[in-house]
C-alpha cells in the first residue's frame, strides 16, 4: 500500500477552516467519520490528543504530522488537510502550519504505522513537494502530488 491510497482524495480538504490546533483535529475527524461511519469520533480525537500532548506533531516548517493508533480504525487512514490562512497548532519552531497529514491506525498495527510515518516524513522534507501540495486546487490534483512524489521515492529505495 502507499500513501496515495491512504490519502484518497475523499479524505483531503482544501480550504480547511479551522484556526488552531483543536479545531484542525475536530475538522479533519469529523472529515473521516463523514467517509467511515463505523468510526468512533471521540475516541479519535481522544487518540490524537494524548499523542499531541506529548509533544507537538508541528514538526516541520508550515507542516504537521498528528497520528495515533486506536481500536476504531480497522485499517489505516489518513485524512490531509491543506489551509490557505495558517493554523496556530503551536508547532515547534513557531509557526502558522499550512498542511496537515494525519495518519490513524489500527492498535495492532504499529509495524504498518511506523513505515508510514517514516515514508511521510522523507517526502515532506523536500520543498518542492510542500510547494506542489500547497498550489493544487481539487483534492484529486492532491492526491496525484502524492503519487508522483512517492513514485519518485520508491524508485530510489
Amino acid at each position: 500500500m502507499f500513501l496515495y491510497n491512504i490519502f484518497p482524495p475523499e479524505f483531503i480538504k482544501i480550504g480547511l477552516e479551522a484556526e488552531d490546533k483543536e479545531e484542525v483535529f475536530e475538522e479533519m475527524v469529523d472529515l473521516l467519520c463523514q467517509n467511515r461511519k463505523n468510526v468512533d469520533r471521540r475516541e479519535i480525537l481522544d487518540v490524537i490528543r494524548k499523542r499531541e500532548y506529548k509533544m507537538s506533531t508541528g514538526i516541520y516548517t508550515g507542516i504537521a504530522i498528528p497520528h495515533g493508533k486506536s481500536t476504531t480504525i480497522d485499517a489505516i487512514h489518513g485524512i490531509l488537510g491543506i489551509s490557505r490562512k495558517g493554523i496556530d497548532y503551536d508547532a515547534l519552531d513557531g509557526k502558522p502550519v499550512y498542511l496537515v497529514f494525519m495518519l490513524l491506525a489500527p492498535l495492532v498495527d504499529s509495524e504498518e504505522h511506523l513505515r508510514f510515518l517514516k515514508r511521510l516524513a522523507l517526502l515532506v522534507e523536500n520543498p518542492d513537494f510542500y510547494s506542489d501540495i500547497i498550489a493544487q486546487k481539487n483534492p484529486r490534483d492532491v492526491n496525484g502530488i502524492l503519487k508522483k512524489y512517492e513514485d519518485i521515492y520508491i524508485a530510489s529505495e
